[in-house]
């Protein structure tokens, strides 16, 4: 291993030696990349390989190149790449060779490879690389889809790209993003020719016995790869995602034709395909208006193509009559009301056409669960708090286990300050399984914080308690104690704790809070501050090395501290603490001796 290792340092000597002789390097800086370099070797030779030593070698040699790129633009010299430069790009090269061979598995090592020889422009090297890498990963089509997009776009081969895609979709053939990408291809390449073409007309070049074939210029093969991929591929999202190709392309006006009217007659129960042909009417007959024309009529064309998309949408949900559907049209009308105009005409109809579709779809007990809330805040928006109140009613009789749903229905009563409050809080954790109602008991217990008496919230805390699962319990114990001390400052605080520290589950904030507590008092006793240590440990001191190292500081930075406790609390630290937490406590308490931490 020695000898080999010796070999493979000589074969650097070369580079190296035309470093130091350019003055891109010292002597000193040559020693030390030698020595440098001779340990990374020791340890990608050894029997047992770890994949963390080349990519630490490969990071070396590429923080290396960096260097040597930074000092020729510094000093201005630019000659001897090829004996410089060139070798250590081999040697990446072979450490990711060598990498890959042995962790084939491993996607980012192959990508990071794939980065390295685009940075270099090392295009045969790639192409190679993408070999290996696809006959080893052939079921990943993302990898596939990158390198047929180099071929296009870097080597301008689309022969080898259309080669590509053709291998990956006999591995793939039912992958929508692979089709996608390769009637794009397609269509890149068809118009490559066309502007090729115009370009040798315009220079009236005689092209010989080379022509352009017209079914490749008019996208031809763009359209036997959509008519594959509709057989294989079903639903009105893969249309629709051709289609938004095809309209990126000046030359597809019959191509889109045929995909609309392919998507139309298989695919009219789609909500896809209404809501496209429905938004599609915002985009016709938009001519370019004069320079002179006003914003009232600007508006009143906004207003015309509205009015079409919802035509299209009333005949949608009309014959489509499903939440699907009513989300497309709803959804519609809030964009157009968020979207920003000056026309306080255009605002209202707008307006109007919005709470008519929510209206609409919620007597059709068709509008989804998550629309309501944007109702709602359409509705108080506009002052229409009555209107808002029933609704919330409606959503929590419909949707009547959703906590989501009650929480809006509480927070729109809380911001109208209704007097149903507390009756509705009942109503909900009545209706709501306890599992998941945390939100609802902390909205309750923050509106009871500022609306009723010290007595009544400290007994709905106590109450949330009891009622709550394990999981959500903890985190009302810790707003318990924080709400006693903002309410009856540190004595209060005090019994609270007092009263739940034997009422487990607990979370460490729990007892952190209470320690932070006590230090803010101005009598801080150490005495207690052991009790909530030695609390805290005996929950959480097998899983948290930091708790042991406060309670260290706490009892050599506090008056009242006896630093001899330490050695047993670092000795009962090393007993509880599992795993790789004691090395982490080891190397923290370490610091803090030598008064770095």
């Amino acid at each position: 291993m020695a000898e080999r290792i010796e070999q493979r340092i000589e074969g650097r000597l070369p580079e190296l030696e035309q470093l130091e002789r350019v003055g891109l390097f010292t002597r000193k800086e040559i020693k030390a990349v030698i020595k440098k370099a001779s340990a990374l070797e020791y340890k990608i030779q050894r029997r047992a390989l770890h994949k963390e030593d080349f990519i630490n070698y490969i990071q070396y040699e590429i923080n290396l190149l960096e260097l040597i790129k930074k000092r020729r633009s510094r000093i201005g010299y630019s000659f001897k790449k090829d004996e410089i430069e060139y070798s250590i790009v081999q040697r990446i090269h072979g450490l990711f060779k060598r990498a890959t061979e042995k962790w084939k598995d491993d996607i980012q090592l192959w990508l990071s490879h794939v980065a390295f020889c685009k940075k270099w422009n090392k295009k045969i090297q790639l192409s190679k690389v993408f070999s290996a890498m696809l006959a080893i990963h052939p079921n990943k089509p993302a990898l596939w889809i990158m390198a047929a997009k180099w071929e296009m776009e870097e080597r301008l081969s689309s022969e080898s790209a259309r080669h590509l895609f053709l291998r990956a979709l006999r591995f793939h053939p039912e992958s929508p993003k692979l089709y996608q990408e390769y009637f794009r291809m397609e269509l890149m390449h068809a118009e490559k020719q066309r502007k090729e073409k115009k370009e040798f007309e315009q220079a009236k070049m005689d092209l010989g016995e080379f022509s352009y074939s017209e079914e490749v210029l008019n996208g031809e093969m763009a359209r036997i790869i959509y008519r594959n991929a509709v057989q294989k591929i079903k639903g009105a999202e893969f249309y629709l995602s051709l289609l938004s190709v095809a309209k990126l392309f000046d030359f597809t006006q019959d191509l889109q034709k045929e995909i609309l009217e392919n998507l139309q007659a298989e695919h009219a129960d789609d909500p896809l395909t209404w809501d496209y042909m429905a938004r599609r009417e915002l985009e016709m007959g938009s001519l370019p208006f004069p320079e002179c024309s006003s914003k009232q009529m600007k508006a009143s064309e906004v207003t015309q193509k509205e009015e079409r998309c919802c035509a299209v949408f009333e005949e949608a949900v009309t014959a489509l009559p499903t939440e699907a559907m009513w989300k497309c049209c709803v959804t519609f009308c809030l964009e157009r009301l968020n979207r920003k105009t000056n026309s306080e005409e255009l605002r209202r109809k707008r307006l109007e056409r919005t709470l008519s579709a929510f209206s609409r779809a919620h007597e059709s007990t068709l509008l989804p669960e998550t629309l309501y809330k944007q109702w709602l805040h359409v509705l108080l928006e506009v002052g229409q708090s009555e209107k808002a109140t029933e609704v919330a009613a409606a959503a929590t009789k419909w949707f009547s286990q959703s906590v989501e749903m009650w929480h809006m229905r509480l927070e729109v009563l809380i911001k109208l300050n209704s007097s149903d409050v507390a009756q509705c809080f009942e109503e909900a954790v009545r209706q709501v399984k306890s599992k998941g109602c945390l939100p609802l008991w902390t909205l309750w217990v923050e509106w009871s914080e500022g609306a009723n008496s010290k007595e009544d919230t400290q007994a709905l805390y106590q109450r949330s308690l009891f009622v709550t699962v394990p999981a959500d319990s903890v985190t009302m114990k810790e707003k318990y104690l924080d709400w006693a001390y903002r309410d009856g400052g540190y004595k209060k605080a005090k019994k609270v704790f007092t009263s739940l520290h034997e009422s487990r589950p607990f979370s460490l904030e729990f007892f952190r809070k209470m320690i932070k507590i006590e230090k803010e008092q101005e009598s801080c006793k150490m005495l207690n501050l052991r009790e909530y240590y030695e609390r805290a440990l005996r929950e959480f001191g097998s899983t948290d090395s930091d708790l042991w190292l406060d309670y260290i500081k706490e009892e050599l930075s506090h008056p009242q501290g006896k630093p001899v406790n330490c050695g047993n609390i670092h000795w009962r630290a090393m007993k509880m603490l599992e795993g790789e937490l004691v090395e982490k406590f080891v190397s923290k308490y370490t610091l803090l001796q030598t008064g770095h931490l």
